[in-house]
């Protein structure tokens, strides 16, 4: 059912749109979930968001619903499917990188007690407000995915340079890069 209320202007699709309305951008803090976006958004790198929307449900299939410890223990056999599977971005680069990031994730899960208290780490402990009217020079990256990315590059984590982890900092509503005149600016807030 389609509604009056005013959106972000890149939704494309009523998956976009659902997308919009329930995730992006919300303050996110749980563990498996933030795993699950970032390894969503490495698998994006050089390809469109719709097109791993798309094959979301596929890849919680394929990578056991992004359980971070299952992913760490993936061999070459589980890898080898993984690379078979058609329902899934088959670029073997990114899966080694997924099973990496699954390793280093625990890692910083042991250092921190949890990927959420590292990552909010970045901004501060909460949202970046941004005031934007257009997406329109809007920056691909910032000084804290800058930080974030490089952190994470030195803890061993792959397909996380600074754009892709600005979009993944936007996903998991470290920053509100709704417009303001979007709904969702003021509801992500709340």
């Amino acid at each position: 059912m389609d509604d009056e209320r005013k959106r972000c202007a890149w939704i494309a699709s009523d998956l976009m749109r659902a997308y919009h309305d329930t995730e992006w951008g919300t303050p996110l803090h749980d563990d498996r979930a933030l795993f699950e976006f970032l390894v969503l958004e490495g698998m994006q790198a050089g390809l469109s968001w719709s097109g791993v929307l798309n094959k979301r449900e596929n890849f919680r299939r394929a990578f056991d619903g992004f359980d971070p410890e299952k992913v760490a223990g993936y061999g070459a056999k589980k890898i080898a499917a993984l690379l078979k599977d058609p329902g899934i971005i088959r670029n073997r680069q990114k899966i080694h990188a997924a099973v990496k990031n699954a390793q280093a994730f625990l890692r910083v899960q042991d250092e921190f007690g949890s990927f959420d208290a590292y990552q909010w780490r970045f901004v501060g402990g909460k949202p970046r407000i941004n005031h934007r009217r257009t997406h329109r020079g809007m920056p691909p990256r910032t000084r804290e995915s800058d930080a974030f990315s490089e952190d994470l590059k030195r803890r061993g984590f792959g397909f996380v340079g600074s754009t892709i982890v600005y979009s993944h900092m936007q996903a998991a509503g470290m920053v509100n890069d709704h417009l303001v005149t979007c709904f969702r600016w003021a509801e992500v807030q709340r």
